[in-house]
């Protein structure tokens, strides 16, 4: 099976010192990005540790498309234990940081311990460099990435970057590369924070030769994604606003309404479109789905916003502005958090003071919560931990915040956020695209266990290979088994096992089946959960039983 070379690089940051590891083994069980990475803080990680511990470690990864020409290949992933979850979690970004990382010839990269300073950390194929960086406390994220081309003339796409909300330990806390892309969901950037790292740096000249077992696929999807014709390449994610609105999959007013009616022309993928001003993209993708934009009037410039934000700091805020959501998205970039559990988490303030729709408040609100200021220290903590204060509903799962495609309607996307190990967490199994296209009917569960689980291990193969979601029209199940030169059954396989390391870690921490909960009732779900259980060969309390975890898993 196709997977990516290269050793393990542990830094510590106790100490300032760092050590490689050969891992073949390992890669060529779970390929890379990932895979590798669960493999890795399933064994490494202490089951009781702090998320904020020394004992913590936080794993960046790369796969073996890394190294290809291939379009939907500019990504790489980051794993840790979750300050927000307090379960394991994987994340991951865009951007053009992917190869610069493979650049260095290692495959993962380990951070443990902490450091009583703030240090930036130089890797290169050479070695480890640690730098004292008391004047970057505080800094944004563009600030840290102007200081570092000056001095070291390493630009933004080398860097992974902690803004003022990761040292601040905000549980949502995201790791930025590229200035604005994230590591999102689950708060990596409040782990590497809390380690004493503002900034990594990647350079090298040894990115590692692997052979394709079928050069001519991955010729195949670069061009079916030049000369496809897709609305994506206009609107990004933001081109299916009207079509969750019209569906009721739009949550607006915390959750309180399905549907933006009012104010959903002002935030679709046509007011995105109208604010583009040039074509954005990862790195090698011919996709091209990114959105650079930009408002005359003001002279505010950004990255998108993404589907994500636009129901975050739009809908679900009662704001149908897209130039304030605009500024709500370049606000969690330079400060380094994740916009869908912010958003999430500024709606609960919202709904318990009954301000929505003010834009100012919501951006004071950004600032305050990256600095952990006055009740930006309290909502800097979650939804799930703070709805009893706020008197609103617990709008988690697992303790991560809702995104925006809506359970009440889309049943099969209910039962994933309930099964996903990461929480409530749309890209764990992207059921909801079946359903909004038709595939699946969106009502009932009848067969749907089965497909989520099929899903899942999908997932995990792309997140391990790694290769960008969107890119399901053109990575089919034929065109997957060439890529990777194994039957699809047996990815599928692989895929099952790294979702199983990740649901056994949780189990370790007491992740059971009353952790699969929902804030809403959808009839049959229990039945579902039964079914999944046993089809993955789980306890009827959602608990892998240690027999299942034989010498190719754990050993």
């Amino acid at each position: 099976m196709l997977h990516t070379r290269g050793d393990l690089l542990t830094i510590d940051l106790d100490h300032r010192t760092w050590e490689t590891i050969d891992i073949d083994d390992l890669l060529q069980s779970f390929i890379g990005g990932r895979g590798l990475a669960t493999k890795l803080a399933h064994d490494r990680i202490p089951f009781d540790a702090d998320p904020f511990g020394a004992d913590n470690r936080l794993y960046l990864s790369t796969g073996p498309l890394q190294t290809s020409q291939m379009s939907f290949t500019g990504r790489m992933n980051a794993t840790t234990l979750s300050p927000l979850t307090d379960g394991l979690a994987s994340t991951n970004a865009g951007g053009f940081l992917s190869r610069n990382f493979a650049d260095t010839g290692h495959a993962c990269v380990e951070f443990t311990g902490s450091s009583d300073e703030l240090l930036a950390v130089h890797v290169t194929d050479d070695g480890v460099e640690f730098e004292s960086v008391p004047d970057l406390e505080g800094a944004l994220v563009s600030e840290v990435s102007e200081t570092m081309a000056e001095h070291h003339g390493l630009g933004s796409d080398h860097l992974v970057t902690v803004g003022p909300a990761g040292e601040h330990r905000v549980r949502y806390a995201a790791l930025m590369t590229s200035d604005t892309r994230a590591f999102g969901r689950g708060g990596a950037g409040a782990v590497l924070g809390s380690k004493g790292v503002k900034t990594v740096s990647f350079e090298g000249d040894s990115r590692p030769a692997i052979d394709f077992p079928d050069d001519a696929v991955t010729s195949e999807v670069h061009r079916d994604a030049a000369t496809e014709d897709h609305i994506m390449k206009r609107q990004g994610t933001t081109s299916g606003v009207d079509l969750k609105n019209d569906m009721y999959s739009l949550p607006t007013r915390y959750f309180e309404r399905m549907s933006f009616d009012e104010g959903v022309k002002g935030i679709n993928g046509a007011a995105v479109e109208s604010k583009k001003y040039r074509k954005g993209t990862c790195s090698l993708c011919a996709f091209a789905c990114k959105l650079p934009t930009r408002d005359e009037e003001t002279g505010l410039e950004t990255e998108g916003p993404e589907y994500e934000t636009v129901f975050s700091f739009g809908s679900n805020l009662e704001v149908g502005d897209i130039v304030s959501v605009m500024k709500s998205n370049d606000l969690c970039d330079e400060l380094g958090l994740d916009t869908v559990s912010a958003g999430v988490s500024i709606g609960a303030y919202l709904k318990a003071e009954d301000r929505f729709g003010d834009s100012a408040l919501i951006h004071d609100l950004i600032e305050h919560i990256a600095y952990r200021e006055g009740v930006g220290d309290t909502l800097a903590e979650g939804v799930d931990r703070i709805h009893d204060d706020l008197g609103v509903t617990n709008w988690t799962s697992k303790g991560m915040e809702f995104p925006g495609h809506d359970g009440r309607v889309l049943h099969g996307r209910a039962l994933g956020y309930a099964t996903a190990n990461r929480g409530a967490d749309h890209m764990y199994s992207k059921i909801h695209n079946l359903e909004y296209e038709g595939t699946v009917p969106a009502e009932g569960l009848d067969g749907k266990p089965e497909l989520v689980m099929e899903l899942e291990n999908l997932k995990a193969i792309n997140d391990s290979g790694v290769i960008c979601k969107f890119s399901k029209a053109h990575m089919t199940d034929e065109r997957l088994a060439r890529i990777f030169g194994v039957d699809y059954e047996d990815l599928l396989e692989t895929g099952a096992r790294i979702v199983e390391l990740e649901r056994h870690f949780n189990n370790q921490r007491g992740f059971d089946r009353s952790d699969d909960v929902l804030p809403y009732e959808i009839d049959g779900l229990e039945a579902a959960l039964d079914e999944y259980y046993s089809l993955r060969g789980w306890t009827a309390d959602g608990i892998v039983p240690e027999e299942n975890l034989h010498e190719a898993v754990i050993g």
